[in-house]
Parts: structure tokens; sequence; C-alpha cells
């Protein structure tokens, strides 16, 4: 294997050696360099040919391989992805995968996909018969999890376990989780309001700004989060100016113009003929609307989140932040009464 992959580097360094910039070649020339390069690293070949195919505008083929459930390959990959604007991706997840064997399905597959490779996999035979197939095809490929376990080994001065899926384990937290998702759905969209005092978070805000799936989010990392809608007229639950409160109440809000938008967009996808949701989609209703939950939210120091511009995860974000610096501050008794009213700002809490 080492004299193969010298012979081999041997053979690029000479291929290189021989080579002058295609622009000052004559086209004989460049067809000559590239039938050497081709005969003598063809695998070079098949990268510069699938790099070219990626560049002429089609989806960018990323395979996922993982010896446990792939979350932290599909987690990085789509945080890569959104850097490069206009390219569309398309992810294969491959789970799971702990043998040789398995490996060279998976291969068969992405043979007539061909794309880079993520991988994070501790088993070392398993790993080699990754980069054999994968160097065979000429198909670049990187184990994400690499650096940081090096620098973590180096750092700690210890070994890793070199465990499939340890991150999973059904340990305390993985219960919490579970628990906390089942608080969340149980108290969904003001539901169950005589349990509030058992919540985590309290999250408020009008209709439409993402209380369900930011509440959700929160419950995966296990808070067990409630949301109450804010409707004018309607009076809020008592429990939330109980001053026993021990929950975090944080207020979410949204520009009128976006939330009119995205109301419009639902009575159209029920079917209702423009114009039909009255108050629900007329944009100085919204407007007063948002207003008077701000006020609600101001009178009682409740820190508000403006949405507009705020993916799921940045919101949830800056809600733990606001968790995190309660945490600090000793709050570990009533909800905000150390908060001032104020407005969280689009770069975090």
């Amino acid at each position: 294997m080492h004299t193969f992959q010298g012979a081999r580097r041997q053979r690029l360094a000479k291929a290189r050696g021989r080579a002058r910039p295609l622009h000052k070649m004559g086209t004989s020339r460049q067809t000559a360099w590239r039938g050497r390069l081709a005969e003598n690293c063809p695998q070079v070949m098949n990268r510069r040919a699938r790099a070219e195919d990626d560049r002429a505008g089609g989806p960018v083929h990323l395979h996922l391989v993982s010896d446990a459930t792939g979350e932290t390959l599909e987690a990085i990959a789509t945080a890569a992805l959104v850097q490069f604007e206009g390219v569309e991706g398309e992810k294969h997840l491959w789970p799971m995968v702990r043998t040789p064997r398995q490996m060279r399905e998976i291969f068969a597959f992405i043979k007539e996909r061909p794309g880079l490779i993520l991988y994070t996999l501790v088993n070392e035979e398993v790993r080699a018969e990754l980069v054999r197939l994968a160097d065979g095809l000429g198909l670049a490929h990187v184990s994400v999890l690499d650096p940081v376990i090096t620098a973590l080994a180096h750092h700690l001065g210890r070994a890793p376990k070199g465990q499939p899926g340890r991150q999973h384990a059904l340990d305390a937290a993985y219960f919490r989780r579970i628990e906390a998702l089942h608080y969340t759905m149980a108290h969904d969209d003001g539901l169950a309001q005589d349990n509030l005092s058992t919540a985590d978070i309290i999250l408020i805000g009008v209709s439409r700004t993402s209380k369900t799936p930011t509440s959700i989010y929160l419950a995966n990392k296990g808070y067990r989060t409630a949301n109450v809608p804010f409707v004018p007229g309607v009076p809020m639950p008592a429990v939330l100016d109980d001053p026993g409160l021990r929950a975090l109440r944080v207020g979410l809000t949204a520009s009128p113009q976006r939330l009119v938008e995205i109301r419009s967009q639902r009575m159209q996808e029920g079917d209702r003929p423009p114009g039909a949701g009255g108050a629900y989609t007329d944009l100085e209703s919204v407007r007063e609307e948002v207003r008077a939950c701000r006020r609600y939210c101001a009178a009682r120091g409740i820190p508000v989140i403006d949405v507009t511009r705020r993916s799921i995860e940045e919101t949830a974000a800056a809600i733990i932040k606001l968790w995190q610096q309660r945490a600090e501050d000793g709050a570990g008794g009533p909800g905000n009464e150390r908060q001032q009213p104020r407005e969280v700002p689009d770069g975090g809490a």
C-alpha cells in the first residue's frame, strides 16, 4: 500500500513537472497533456471531471456515511451548503454502517451518483474500506470529526473511546429531552394553561410568530416549553402574572407586513378567497395586534425577540442565551423579575 501510494505520488509529480499552464499551451499540447495525466493519474482526472460537472449547474451529491444516526453529518453538511449561494445540494444519508460489506453495497450507489463523501466512522477496518473505495473512484472524502477528536485528545491527554454513537446513549439527558417533548406537545398553542407553572420556558406571541416550531426545537434541547398565543381582547393566563412563576417568559414578534404575508398564504392554502381573513390579515389590524403584544410584554419586563429575519435555530439560541444569563445572575426563583423590558437584537440575545 505504501509502495503504491509512493509510486502514484511520483507519477503525479512527474506529470506536473512536465506540464505548463494550459492557457500557455496550444490546442494539440493541451490534448497531449490531458492524455498523459489521464494515463498516469486517472484519479486526478476523475476528480477534475466531477468538479467540472458540479460547476456545470447540476446538483452536488453529498454522501453522508455514519456508524450511528448521521445527525451530526446532516447538521454539518447543511451548515456548509448554505455558504454557497445558488448551489443545489442533494444529500444521501447512510446511517448505521458497521461492516466493510455494508460499505461495498453503499458504494454501488455512490458510483452512480458520485460526489463528496463526509463520514464519521470509528472502526478502522470500515474506514479503510471507505478510503479504498473512494480513492478507487477518485472521490474526495472527509472524516469530519477527526480534527476535533485529535485536538481534544491532545488537550485532555487521553485517547478516545472509539465507540460509535456514544452521543446517543440512553442517559439521563436523553430521557429529559423525551419528557420535555411530551410536555411541550401537551402545552402547545395555549393548551393545559393550568399547568404552566411547571414549564422551563413560556413563549408569548401573536399568531404566526413561530411559537410552535421554536418550542419543539427547545424541547429537543431538554427545555420544557409552553407557548401561549396573544389574541387582542382575550385574557392571558393569570399564572403569567404570578410573582412565584419560575419559568422564563419570552415574547416573540415579527414585522406586521411579514405576518400578513404568512397569514394570507395560509388562508389561501385552506382554499379561503383573498380578503376572507378580515382583521386577521388586515395590515392595520395586525399592526395594532403587534403593538398590543409588545405593550403586554413591556409592562411585565418580558424580553421580546423579533423573529422576522431569524431562523428557528437562531431564535432558540437567543432564548437559550437569555436562560443562561438568568442562571448566571442567580435568578433561580421567580421568572423574569430581574429582566428589564427590552428588545433582543438580531445578532443574538
